[in-house]
C-alpha cells in the first residue's frame, strides 16, 4: 500500500493512499480464516467451517471488513509518518475520496488535530476595571420596595377611583353570547390592576370605577387562549367593586431590619443598607460581566492568539449557521435558495468568518480552562439545569433528559466552562474602593 502524507498546518492533515487490490485480498483472507472459528454455516460443525464456505456466505461484508481494515492500517501508518498522536486528533478522521476500480481503491483521508495555542502572558490582556458604584439612594429605594411588598393590605376610605396599582376587591361574571360560561365567576376576588392577570382589557376599564360601583366590561379572548371555546371569543364581564385597597406604610428602622433578616437577632439597619448593597453591588457586576466585559473580552483573545483552525470542525460550524439562518428566513427566500444552488453557496460563504471566530474562541477558552485548572463536571451540569428548570416550574428530570436526548449537554458544559473562566480573569482585575 502506498502512503503519502501532507501535514498541511498544525490542525490539519492529509493521508493519500493506493490501496492494491492484493492488499483487500489478503485482509479478507485473513478474516475469513478468523470466522471460520466461530461462523454458523448449515452443514458444518462449528469451528470446522471451510473458509470457501465463509466467503460464499458472508460476500459483500467481507469485502467491506477487508477494505475497512486496509483503511485503519493506512490511518495508523500515515499518524506515525507524521507523528501525529491519537490524542491530538479531533472527531474522526473524514474520507474525502473513495474512488474505487477493480485494481486499486485511492484514498484521501483528512484530519483534524487539536491547536496549539500560545496563550503568553493572557493575563495581561485583561484590562483593569472598578466595580460598579451604588449610591444610598439606591440602597434606600431597594430597601422601601422590599419593605412595601411585605406591607399589609388596607382598605381605602375615601371615595375615590380605582388607578394603576391600587388592589380592588371584586366580583365578576362573565357570559358569551349572553350565556354564563364555567370558570368566568368568583366573589370578592383580589386583583391589583396593573398586575395583568386578566385578559387584555379588563383592567382598564376597572381603573375609574369607584367603591359599591358596577359595571359591564366587554373584552375580546386571545386567539391563543388556553381553552378552545373561549379563543377569540367577544365576552361581556358584570363587575361590582366591593372595596379599594392599597398597601399600608411600613417603618424603615431595625425592626424592619430583623424581619429581612432572620436568624440574626442584632440585625439593625445599617447592617440591612449593607447587605442590601452588597446584593445591588453584586447584580450590577453581574448585568456588567454579561453585557460588556465578558463579549469584550473574548474577542479580545480571539483578535489576539494566532493558530491554526481544523478546517471540519470551522465547516460544522458553518453549517449550523446555515440552518439557524434558513430557519429565520420568509417562504419566499427559502424558495429562492431552493433553486440556485448557487445562492446557498454564496450564503454559506458569508457566514465563514463568524463561524470561524466562533471555533477560535471555543478553542482558547478550553486552552484557558486547562491553564486556569478550570472544570465543570456532568453532575454541575445536571444540578444547574434541575435548578434552572425547578424555577421555570419545570420537571427536572425531563428536562434534563431534553437536552441529553438533543445533544445540548456538551454545549451547555462549554458555555458553564466559558463563564467561569472568564468570571475569574475579570475578578482578578477589579479595583477596589
Amino acid at each position: 500500500m502506498d502512503i503519502k502524507v501532507n501535514k498541511i498546518n498544525s490542525a490539519n492533515a492529509e493521508i493519500n493512499a493506493a490501496i492494491t487490490r492484493g492488499t483487500i485480498d489478503a485482509n479478507l483472507e485473513k478474516i475469513a480464516k478468523e470466522l471460520t472459528k466461530s461462523a454458523k454455516v448449515p452443514g458444518f460443525r462449528k469451528g470446522k467451517v471451510p473458509v470457501s464456505a465463509v466467503k460464499q456466505q458472508y460476500g459483500e461484508r467481507l469485502v467491506q471488513d477487508a477494505e475497512a481494515e486496509a483503511l485503519r492500517e493506512l490511518l495508523s501508518r500515515g499518524l506515525e509518518m507524521m507523528e501525529i498522536a491519537n490524542d491530538m486528533l479531533i472527531g474522526e478522521p473524514q474520507i474525502a475520496k473513495f474512488d474505487k476500480t477493480d485494481d486499486m481503491i485511492d484514498v484521501m483521508v483528512k484530519i483534524a488535530m487539536r491547536p496549539a495555542i500560545e496563550l503568553g502572558d493572557y493575563a495581561a490582556l485583561v484590562d483593569a476595571f472598578e466595580k460598579p458604584a451604588v449610591s444610598d439612594e439606591e440602597v434606600m429605594k431597594r430597601i422601601t420596595d422590599l419593605a412595601q411588598a411585605q406591607a399589609p393590605y388596607v382598605d381605602v376610605e375615601e371615595d375615590r377611583e380605582l388607578v394603576a396599582g391600587d388592589t380592588a376587591l371584586i366580583d365578576f361574571e362573565g357570559f358569551i353570547d349572553g350565556e354564563a360560561f364555567q370558570g368566568g365567576k368568583a366573589e370578592g376576588f383580589s386583583l391589583r390592576l396593573g398586575s395583568g392577570q386578566f385578559i387584555p382589557g379588563f383592567e382598564d376599564q376597572v381603573i375609574g370605577m369607584k367603591k359599591g360601583e358596577e359595571k359591564t366590561i366587554e373584552v375580546t379572548f386571545p386567539e391563543n387562549y388556553g381553552s378552545e371555546t373561549l379563543a377569540g371569543k367577544p365576552a361581556q364581564f358584570k363587575v361590582k367593586v366591593n372595596a379599594i385597597q392599597t398597601k399600608g406604610e411600613v417603618a424603615i428602622d431595625d425592626e424592619l431590619a430583623k424581619k429581612m433578616l432572620p436568624g440574626d437577632e442584632n440585625a439593625t439597619l445599617d447592617l440591612l443598607k449593607e447587605k442590601v448593597k452588597q446584593q445591588i453591588e453584586s447584580e450590577e457586576l453581574s448585568k456588567l460581566y454579561n453585557d460588556e466585559l465578558k463579549p469584550n473580552l473574548l474577542e479580545k483573545f480571539v483578535d489576539t492568539f494566532i493558530f491554526d483552525l481544523p478546517d471540519f470542525v470551522v465547516e460544522q460550524e458553518m453549517d449550523m449557521a446555515l440552518n439557524k439562518k434558513a430557519r429565520e428566513l420568509s417562504e419566499e427566500e427559502l424558495n429562492a435558495l431552493k433553486e440556485s444552488e448557487e445562492k446557498v453557496k454564496e450564503l454559506r460563504e458569508t457566514l465563514r468568518e463568524d463561524a470561524s471566530r466562533s471555533v477560535k474562541a471555543t478553542f482558547i477558552i478550553d486552552a484557558l480552562a486547562k491553564a486556569e485548572s478550570i472544570a465543570v463536571p456532568e453532575q454541575e451540569v445536571m444540578q444547574t439545569i434541575y435548578f434552572e428548570a425547578m424555577q421555570m416550574g419545570q420537571d427536572p428530570a425531563q428536562a434534563y433528559e431534553h437536552y441529553k436526548n438533543a445533544g445540548y449537554l456538551p454545549a451547555i458544559q462549554m458555555a458553564m466552562i466559558e463563564d467561569k473562566v472568564l468570571s475569574k480573569l475579570l475578578n482578578s482585575k477589579i479595583k477596589e474602593d
